[in-house]
């Protein structure tokens, strides 16, 4: 049999009776290692052990010192039989080779015991009086990336050992939290003559000159600090709460249709600008139309916001089986390839003409069709080369020509419609951006009109008073300029 002891905390006192009673009265005894402050008096008593140091000072993580640890204790078991191995605080709280010492007795049919002991857990609560009830959240500084921060509760990071690991856990409290938020730094909490707790602002957590392999960190529950998701949960569901804003209890998704296209179009507006402040603006303000569709979800009974996640979750695994599976791919077009073929599987299509009809008919016009255009492609239906396409274009405007002086609206919408196809054709075979182009070009108007505007008003001209051959001529000057 492994019995497993804890040393507690640090102060002798905290050493329980029945600990105590088995390391007096066993052999084989290993302590994890000899750097805690129990050990003296455990000296003190003539307990003989052995340490398992060595191994942090010929391995390069601490993962392969536990490992290695676990995987020593079996061997020697092995080797002596009944043993006892002997850690700093209980067993079972923040102590990885334990962990990895019970899975390995588990696998290899060894029969092991669990002797508790009192905590670093149970000397902070008691140091701090911190009442786990109201919410207590502890996390191992070498998980610290795999964890999430929430503000609401109380949180005690272990294992803060070095500057260097504080200055991790710093940037890690930062992502959540103000850098003035106030922490408590404390280091052997409940050893007489040794323990030290302060209250510091978190920017300074990796400036302590006594951090070392007792040192911990508590961040208090703060619900004012840095917002997060749950804030604007929250702001959403008071707006539409009985007691809220009127306008927003009336909004339906419908209703919300065109506003969150407006919203993403100065997302795309902000990008262009190189505007950091805008873009974060605007995305906040995409983010709020999420929030509140997943509200109305919610209240409608038909999804909230845990399924929008689960979803988009579950897709971007889906099409990405080069990072989450086996496959392998060599380029970013053959991620595009894969991506659209995945995208068929999952959508169960079985015909181009079902992919046609899916292309997202509220997409700007010139997008949809250059959508459109590039899936007829995919099957060889196309034009062979620029020149082709272009003569398509001034086929197409020939038939606008034709019928433009015609009573017949719907002929002449249906051939100018024909018309920008065409020229979105040329645009594709070009790899010009549709959008883009004529966005430029419209900008490009707007300042050539300016130039018009400016000068007339220069010479105490009115626009509505110049002929249109005086425009001209300042339009060409323009193009001049």
């Amino acid at each position: 049999m492994i019995k497993i002891i804890g040393l507690g905390p640090g102060a002798p006192e905290a050493l329980t009776v029945g600990a105590l009673r088995l390391l007096k009265n066993s052999k084989n005894i290993f302590f994890r290692t000899e750097i805690h402050p129990t050990v003296d008096f455990i000296k003190e008593e003539g307990i003989k052990f052995e340490t398992f140091d060595k191994y942090y000072n010929t391995l390069e993580n601490f993962d392969d010192v536990y490992k290695s640890i676990a995987e020593d204790l079996i061997k020697k078991h092995e080797e002596l039989g009944d043993l006892i191995y002997a850690v700093p605080g209980h067993p079972l709280v923040a102590e990885i080779s334990v962990t990895n010492l019970i899975k390995l007795c588990d696998e290899n049919n060894i029969v092991y015991e669990i002797v508790p002991a009192v905590s670093f857990i149970d000397a902070m609560m008691d140091r701090l009086k911190i009442d786990p009830m109201e919410g207590l959240k502890i996390i191992d500084a070498f998980d610290i990336n795999n964890q999430i921060l929430d503000k609401r509760i109380g949180t005690i990071i272990t294992q803060v050992y070095n500057q260097f690991i504080a200055s991790e856990v710093k940037l890690k409290l930062l992502e959540r939290y103000n850098d003035e938020t106030k922490i408590i730094f404390v280091r052997a909490a409940g050893v007489e003559g040794v323990e030290s707790i302060r209250e510091i602002p978190l920017y300074e957590l990796d400036m302590q000159e006594d951090i070392d392999y007792l040192t911990s960190v508590y961040i208090p529950k703060d619900i004012n600090n840095k917002k997060d998701i749950y804030d604007l949960i929250t702001i959403v569901d008071i707006l539409r709460g009985d007691y809220g804003c009127p306008w927003d209890r009336e909004q339906t998704h419908e209703s919300l249709r065109n506003a969150i296209i407006e919203e993403a179009y100065e997302v795309t507006d902000a990008i262009d600008k190189v505007d950091d402040d805008a873009l974060i603006e605007e995305l906040g303000d995409v983010l709020l139309h999420v929030i509140f569709h997943a509200a109305i979800g919610r209240e409608e009974g038909y999804f909230e916001l845990s399924d929008i996640i689960s979803g988009i979750c579950d897709k971007m695994v889906f099409r990405h089986p080069h990072i989450f599976k086996d496959e392998n791919v060599n380029s970013s077009k053959e991620v595009e390839e894969n991506w659209e073929e995945l995208k068929r599987e999952e959508k169960g299509f079985e015909t181009l003409t079902e992919e046609l009809e899916a292309v997202c008919k509220a997409l700007p016009s010139l997008v949809r069709a250059d959508k459109v255009q590039k899936k007829a492609n995919s099957v060889g239906f196309d034009f062979e080369n620029v020149e082709d396409a272009s003569n398509k274009v001034i086929e197409e405007l020939r038939e606008v020509l034709e019928v433009y002086k015609s009573e017949n609206r719907d002929r002449i919408t249906e051939e100018v419609g024909d018309l920008l196809f065409a020229c979105v054709n040329v645009a594709r075979f070009l790899k010009v951006d549709e959008e883009e182009a004529l966005n430029k070009t419209t900008d490009k108007f707007i300042k050539r009109f300016k130039h018009i505007e400016e000068t007339a008003l220069k010479k105490n001209l009115k626009l509505t008073e110049m002929t249109l051959k005086e425009m001209d001529e300042l339009w060409e000057e323009a193009k001049k300029q």
